[in-house]
């Protein structure tokens, strides 16, 4: 049976693709249906999959069986999509638009070391990258973004190698799994790590099968400084 692409979208059918769009956006993956119902009035799972039915049907959106998190919407509809969520000048401007990030030092992504207070010297005010809108989280405020120098490859695996830029976005709170530069205050050291928090420590756990995690105790001597929004591969 062929999609019904002139059904309307009902506003609830918005919420839904605006939730997935923006977690999309953020995660590089889309939202779970939990996840959904977090973030709509939708009260359970199986509202959330009555809707996705319908959006299927529409040949908004595309998901295979079996494959959690495999939501997504189709390039076909993508254009009925922005129009119902009145991002199509949003869309085309941030295809344009780009944004000049400060670049504020280096981080190292290696053992913690000590903070040479150089390092924040390495850089003039003039210093900073351009970096498409279009690529940056819609959440995000942008204004408020800065960009490091990473030094080290304990996060190869996590795409992010010796040389490479990260754009941050300033946090002093991250939720597990999220890839943060964190200053260790006993030590005066920093460091780009994964955080985990495990009861009455956190893990930073570097992304190198070579390389240990780093338990620190979180109430007195950790100090998250930012958590990654975009990395700049440099070639």
């Amino acid at each position: 049976m062929a999609p019904k692409t002139s059904q309307k979208l009902k506003d609830r059918h918005k919420q839904i693709l605006e939730v997935i769009e923006d977690y999309r956006a953020e995660h590089g993956y889309a939202p779970s249906y939990r996840e959904i119902c977090a973030q709509t009035d939708i009260t359970s799972t199986s509202m959330v999959n009555y809707y996705l039915e319908q959006l299927e049907e529409m040949g908004i959106i595309e998901r295979q069986e079996n494959i959690s998190r495999s939501l997504k919407i189709r390039n076909a509809a993508r254009q009925k999509v922005e129009q119902a969520l009145g991002r199509v000048k949003e869309a085309a401007d941030s295809l344009t638009k780009t944004l000049n990030v400060p670049i504020l030092g280096r981080i190292v992504a290696s053992e913690p070391v000590p903070i040479p207070e150089s390092d924040f010297n390495l850089f003039d005010a003039e210093s900073v990258v351009d970096v498409a809108v279009s690529l940056i989280p819609r959440n995000v405020e942008k204004e408020t973004l800065f960009a490091l120098e990473v030094e080290g490859d304990s996060m190869v695996d996590a795409m992010v190698n010796d040389g490479d830029i990260i754009i941050m976005k300033p946090a002093q709170q991250a939720e597990n799994g999220e890839m943060v530069a964190v200053r260790l205050k006993d030590q005066n050291e920093t460091t780009l790590k994964r955080y985990y928090f495990e009861g009455d420590r956190v893990r930073l756990q570097p992304a190198n099968p070579t390389m240990e995690p780093i338990y620190i105790d979180p109430s007195t001597d950790l100090e998250i400084q930012g958590k990654v929004v975009l990395i700049i591969r440099q070639i």
